[in-house]
């Protein structure tokens, strides 16, 4: 069984290593508050949805495919979307198949993405613990090598590299605030800065994974609903994750979908940066003052994923 203990600073700097060549050193820009309406203080974005694919994923994809050796029968992977184009452009690279299981929920940019990297594609059910449930399936069918979104020592790895690039390139950051669906990616930075900063997650409130198991004590299941299902809502946070959470998330924070929408406009507005809802999320805490911040704290903010059709360019 994997175990958290694993995911350590060293091997997040040699997965950074591993997977170099394959990934984008993604930049952070500073911005004022007062450019979206609100008491001007300068907070920083890492800009992560300029990532491959669009999202964070690429790295935990490419953390497994180079770290694991894949069967004759490929890989697969289950996913509300960014996650399978990842797995689907880290497949394609390396040269072995890939098949990818989706649910219903799954926005049609995210499925473009997907099959315009060659994966196999399929839906199956309404939502992502549905598509898992069929992953598995085959798995147990064909022998493919599973790469899982959020609970797998390797993804975790890859996410962490995140952290790595915001404390080389914004080393004097109080806080980050981080989105949270299966727990990925914040269990890896926050495994990456081991409490020397403060990492608060964000949440929408009908998917509260990480509050309810920050509340239960443990991993229980919870609503996986709102306008971020495709990328913030499994039905519980990931087991290899839950520990570091509880050593090193300091809150866990949840706002509404319309908080999400207005921080998607906001983005646009007024820096010309597309987010998708769940890429939008961490700033909507800000925006919304669901996050405070103290006078002096140097914020940092997480942009993870641009794969949405709402904007139009007429």
């Amino acid at each position: 069984m994997a175990d958290h203990r694993t995911i350590t600073r060293d091997a997040i700097a040699a997965t950074e290593r591993l997977i170099r060549p394959h990934v984008r050193h993604t930049p952070v820009m500073t911005v004022d508050m007062a450019d979206f309406g609100l008491p001007a203080r300068p907070i920083v974005m890492k800009l992560e949805l300029l990532q491959h694919t669009g999202s964070f994923k690429v790295r935990g994809a490419f953390a497994n495919l180079l770290g694991r050796k894949a069967p004759a029968a490929g890989v697969t992977a289950a996913s509300g979307g960014n996650h399978g184009a990842a797995v689907a452009y880290a497949a394609r690279a390396v040269g072995v198949p890939a098949r990818i299981f989706v649910p219903s929920v799954t926005s049609p940019a995210k499925l473009d993405r997907i099959r315009n990297y060659g994966a196999d594609l399929v839906v199956a059910g309404e939502r992502y613990a549905d598509a898992l449930a069929a992953c598995e399936d085959f798995v147990r069918e064909s022998g493919a090598l599973a790469v899982h979104a959020y609970d797998q020592t390797e993804t975790l790895l890859g996410q962490g590299t995140v952290g790595l690039e915001i404390e080389v390139d914004a080393p004097d950051l109080d806080t980050l605030l981080v989105a949270v669906g299966g727990g990925g990616l914040i269990g890896g930075i926050a495994a990456w800065f081991g409490g020397r900063i403060r990492i608060v997650a964000v949440e929408p409130e009908e998917a509260p994974t990480l509050r309810r198991a920050l509340d239960a004590g443990r991993p229980v299941e919870a609503p996986a609903g709102g306008i971020a299902a495709d990328s913030l809502a499994p039905k519980r946070i990931g087991d290899l994750m839950f520990p570091i959470a509880q050593a090193h998330v300091a809150d866990a924070l949840l706002v509404t979908d319309d908080e999400i929408r207005a921080a998607q406009r906001a983005l646009w507005d007024a820096v010309r940066l597309v987010a998708e809802p769940g890429g939008a999320a961490a700033f909507a805490a800000l925006l919304s003052a669901r996050y405070r911040p103290g006078p002096t704290e140097r914020v940092g903010v997480l942009l993870c994923g641009a794969n949405t059709t709402a904007v139009r360019f007429d």
